[in-house]
């Protein structure tokens, strides 16, 4: 399209744009024009072959070991008690998950996994620098401006009515400028200096512009998304059931403004060929096969089973048990992701490289209040968006048949930052050391185990709300509400006793840790614009009670 054109058409849509403000709401307009003008702005195209590249063997000295692959899986918004491993499920277990179960089960299951943030971006920002992401600034969800007054508008909490804060918005940069700083080094970075082949696919959510994308932080090849969410077929399609939601402010968003489409390194558009769960595994089974010769890296970042709840049809049909629409359709994309993950797994057996490949599995934050479904994280409380444990606490296996034990259970507190320094030290390669890294080597840590290690310590903070983790005790502060909760999570594992009274002492310890890593991080490189209340014990299709405990959270 010629530059004369593209300014025809951008003038044609404002001036369509003001001539319907008049008669349309913003909020109509704000759901309709931005995807109108990004499909003139990015068309999507057709399906077509994607070419994985195909490399020899290297070359090694003799005696010299071939260095592990490894491929690291993160789950968008899954929540605890989605997996059968340990007696729970969806619907009572009704969605099997044995695929995901047997990386646990055949290595090492983390019983104490932490996720890095309460939420999706921050959290690939710690996984992604093996760094607590407020170490850089990456605090918040990257985020439209416009978005934000819309999302508040939407919000049916007469109670507590979110809070839009309009003067901070002239502070917010570009979307395209949000993103983990270019400065960090990436697990990919790291890996490829070590010789490894980086291979990406699947949602990226960490930045948008040139400088911030999967090809300019450390990845050989990438195929996906970038912003935070897809659809999984296109909006009315006959192999999708979908289950809208008119209680979730974010509903109509995603359906109208995610797009069915995928793209290489920054290239144009396409349309996958299938399922979006199926066709991400598939694409890994051809980026293994291809890099079967070689030392690999590979991130998979599925997007199920976020929002919008879209299913394949024939998953759907296959849970006729459940008779609830939404949950139905939650469960049928629990079965295509655990689909999804077996067909990596069989890629590895199917090229001879099930062995001397270490596979991560993790879920990058717990599930959502908003999508209405109150079993998804039990038994823990809270949510996605909060540091109760329903948040935060997230599945965290590794399986690696020549460098892992086999069946273990690890109770140590492991987390997101720790899979940097997992991958650096299985591939051999040194920490940066001119920068804090936060993580430890959970290989090692299952082997081994901590004994005689001080108790294990992680930060969390979004805005105002912060938690710190030492040992068994979790200590979460809030501004909005003005609250203290202190846990101890050996004797209460959910979190149902807040002892902040009856231990005053513990308190004072605790805060001045809190306080300490407090001092290290560095202020949000961008403002949080809203910030939306979050009940601790129910999802947002339930009223407010006045007992309720919640949170504001920030973003």
């Amino acid at each position: 399209m010629t530059k004369l054109r593209r300014i025809a058409l951008w003038t044609i849509l404002a001036v369509v744009a003001i001539g319907l403000a008049g008669a349309l709401s913003f909020d109509f307009l704000l759901l309709n024009v931005p995807p109108l003008i990004e499909q003139l702005r990015n068309p999507v195209g057709p399906n077509h072959a994607v070419t994985w590249e195909r490399g020899p063997a290297p070359t090694l000295q003799a005696g010299e070991p071939t260095p592990p692959n490894i491929i690291l899986i993160v789950a968008d918004d899954l929540g605890y008690n989605d997996l059968t491993l340990n007696g729970g499920g969806v619907a009572g277990g009704v969605v099997p998950t044995p695929n995901i179960n047997s990386i646990a089960r055949d290595g090492v299951e983390f019983t104490r996994g932490y996720s890095g943030n309460a939420t999706c971006a921050p959290s690939r920002a710690a996984i992604m620098t093996g760094r607590f992401a407020t170490r850089f600034g990456y605090e918040f969800t990257p985020v439209l401006a416009a978005l934000a007054p819309h999302l508040a508008r939407q919000q049916r909490n007469a109670k507590y009515p979110p809070v839009y804060f309009e003067d901070r918005a002239a502070a917010l940069p570009p979307l395209d400028e949000q993103g983990l700083p270019a400065e960090e080094t990436t697990i990919a970075e790291l890996l490829r200096d070590k010789g490894y082949r980086t291979l990406g696919i699947g949602k990226w959510h960490l930045g948008t512009g040139a400088p911030l994308r999967p090809e300019a932080q450390g990845f050989d090849e990438y195929l996906g998304f970038l912003r935070g969410g897809s659809l999984y077929l296109p909006v009315g399609h006959a192999d999708s059931v979908e289950a809208r939601q008119d209680f979730n402010p974010a509903d109509a968003l995603h359906f109208s403004h995610y797009t069915f489409a995928v793209s290489e390194e920054g290239g144009k558009h396409f349309e996958p060929d299938s399922y979006m769960t199926d066709y991400l595994a598939d694409e890994a089974a051809e980026a293994i096969a291809a890099n079967r010769n070689r030392p690999f890296f590979l991130y998979l970042g599925f997007n199920a089973p976020h929002t919008p709840l879209q299913a394949l049809r024939s998953d759907y049909d296959a849970l006729p048990e459940i008779k609830d629409h939404a949950l139905r359709t939650y469960a049928a994309m629990i079965r295509a992701l655990d689909r999804g993950v077996g067909r990596v797994l069989d890629a590895l057996r199917a090229n001879g490289l099930e062995e001397n490949t270490l596979v991560l599995f993790t879920a990058d934050n717990g599930a959502p209040h908003y999508i209405g479904l109150p079993d998804v994280n039990y038994p823990y409380r809270g949510w996605k968006a909060t540091f109760f444990e329903g948040g935060i606490h997230v599945p965290l296996f590794a399986k690696w048949p020549d460098g892992l034990p086999h069946g273990r259970r690890v109770d140590t507190p492991a987390a997101h930052v720790d899979l940097f320094a997992t991958a650096a030290a299985a591939a051999g390669a040194t920490l940066p050391s001119d920068r804090i890294i936060d993580g430890t080597d959970l290989v090692r840590l299952a082997r081994e185990g901590e004994q005689g290690s001080p108790p294990r310590t992680l930060f969390w903070r979004s805005g105002h709300y912060r938690a710190v983790l030492v040992g068994d005790w979790k200590l979460q502060r809030s501004e909005r509400p003005e609250k203290t909760w202190l846990f101890d999570l050996r004797a209460d594992p959910t979190e149902r006793k807040n002892l902040a009274e009856a231990r005053p002492e513990k308190v004072a310890e605790i805060s001045a840790i809190l306080a300490a890593y407090e001092a290290e991080m560095v202020e949000p490189n961008w403002p949080a614009l809203l910030e939306v209340p979050v009940t601790i014990d129910h999802p947002l299709n339930r009223p407010f009670e006045a007992d309720d405990e919640f949170v504001f959270w920030a973003n």
